[in-house]
């Protein structure tokens, strides 16, 4: 898997004008407009920042790549993603309808990987739910759920994580979900004693039944 940062300006406006997704980030009435000032003013410093990302990234790419293919024991779906270096997205998955996220500029080049590590296993994992586990009929919500809580495992519980992020390899509970996080306990150990992902994900399939409410 090849992942490369983009600019792209549309599909950052795009998401700012979903309802579902201001709601949840806490985006002001003018967001969009401020934004639109970004654009017009900041394009060197977004050049200069996708450049940092692009290099960061890619000292970790491969170990990261084949590190979530043994994990999860599914290959990745696409042989390229994209990371879109936002104006304003803090982190943004797109719940596996195409291969491409976001992250926000203004992190450092080395902080920002962690967060495109967990948006990519965001994406994974939806994609692995709606080609194998499609069956279950789960919510929308109860995927976002379940697909939270496994990125916050590949990526704070696995040893190699550690040799990437070493300052954020941890299984975080303080994240902006307060609302997973009983479930996100729960899965706690099924992901350390899991004999396959699969196992993982139907325990976690069982346990998101009860909490018919989830959605960011």
């Amino acid at each position: 898997m090849k992942l490369n940062f983009i600019i792209d300006r549309e599909y950052d406006e795009y998401w700012v004008k979903d309802p579902k997704v201001a709601k949840v980030f806490g985006y002001s009435k003018n967001i969009l407009a401020k934004l639109g000032l970004f654009y017009d003013t900041s394009a060197p410093i977004l050049e200069a920042t996708k450049k940092m990302y692009q290099k960061s990234w890619n000292e970790i790419n491969e170990e990261f790549s084949s590190h979530t293919e043994i994990i999860t024991g599914y290959r990745w779906f696409y042989p390229k993603y994209e990371c879109v270096v936002s104006g304003v997205h803090l982190g943004l998955s797109n719940w596996g309808v195409s291969p491409k996220i976001a992250v926000l500029w203004k992190y450092n080049p080395y902080f920002m990987r962690s967060i495109v590590a967990h948006e990519l296993c965001l994406s994974h994992y939806f994609e692995i739910y709606k080609r194998r586990f499609f069956k279950e009929e789960l919510s929308d919500g109860q995927i976002w759920a379940l697909a939270e809580i496994a990125a916050f495992a590949i990526i704070g519980l696995t040893t190699d994580a550690k040799k990437w992020w070493p300052w954020d390899a941890t299984y975080r509970t303080d994240h902006n979900y307060p609302h997973i996080v009983e479930l996100q306990k729960k899965l706690k150990p099924a992901f350390l004693k899991r004999k396959s992902f699969d196992e993982y994900v139907l325990k976690g399939i069982c346990l998101v039944r009860k909490y018919p409410d989830m959605g960011p």
